[in-house]
């Protein structure tokens, strides 16, 4: 008779999730051996035993993914479940999600949750800097960068940024920063090639990526934007990571604040 992981350490403390901890866990509830997983998995008994022990070092994508399978064949893994054993298991996403993929993942629901931060800004963004979705307000604040998509693109080549930045050449250099500061979080540069390879058209773009560092956050949340009468706005932004249980970390949600001190550049 196998024998059973306590919850609670000897101290009385509850024991932190591990890799093995999760798969004796699904395992159990679906009523399969250690030796029938390893059986339909490729790999042998003792294997399994080692990593539900935590005896083994993490192991790779391959047998991972064999497992996974096979338990979600027994019965269906829930998306955490996945996303909890390849975390565990020191792994990222396989592929690369699109704008739609991400569109998808976040559901039809948020164009109407964005709509009640109105008359504030609200946007999700990808960490390429591609807007997502949006509501009225940030469009009207950054007038023909919805319909381009990624924000170092419009500030590159529409010509309606410097007009709507008032310090376009500061925002320009912090997003080329944040660019740089993603690519280091994630260790992937395969996820931000195409974008490398079309800003790289771009003369200033070339000169300022070499010329900069990577940012993790702004040295002060203020953004000034200029209406279409000139008028300029005071923005209090601040980004946040969205959770997603598809594609972890690759989301981010905007929020604009207007706040007194208009007209005030």
């Amino acid at each position: 008779m196998e024998e059973f992981d306590t919850e609670v350490a000897g101290d009385g403390l509850p024991n932190a999730p591990t890799f093995g901890s999760v798969l004796r866990r699904l395992r159990d509830a679906r009523g399969v051996s250690r030796e029938r997983l390893a059986f339909n998995s490729g790999v042998s008994a003792s294997y399994v035993n080692h990593l539900e022990k935590g005896e083994r070092e993490r192991p790779t994508r391959e047998v991972v993914t064999a497992l996974m399978r096979y338990l979600d064949r027994l019965t269906a893994l829930a998306p955490e479940e996945f996303r909890q054993l390849s975390d565990l298991a020191g792994l990222g996403p396989v592929e690369q999600p699109s704008t739609d993929d991400l569109r998808a993942d976040l559901g039809r629901g948020i164009p109407q949750a964005l709509a009640l931060y109105e008359p504030h800004l609200a946007a999700y963004v990808d960490t390429r800097l591609n807007i997502l979705m949006w509501n009225d307000s940030f469009a009207a604040g950054f007038p023909g960068l919805t319909e381009g998509g990624n924000l170092l693109r419009w500030m590159l080549d529409d010509p309606r940024a410097r007009h709507a930045l008032v310090e376009w050449e500061r925002e320009l250099r912090i997003s080329i920063q944040w660019l740089h500061g993603y690519i280091a979080q994630y260790g992937d540069t395969g996820w931000f090639d195409d974008l490398l390879q079309e800003l790289g058209r771009f003369p200033l773009f070339l000169e300022l990526w070499s010329d900069t560092t990577a940012r993790y956050e702004r040295a002060r949340p203020v953004i000034w934007l200029r209406d279409g009468d000139g008028t300029t706005v005071r923005i209090v932004g601040q980004l946040f990571t969205v959770n997603s249980t598809a594609y972890p970390g690759r989301m981010q949600i905007f929020i604009g604040l207007r706040s007194p001190g208009e007209g005030q550049a």
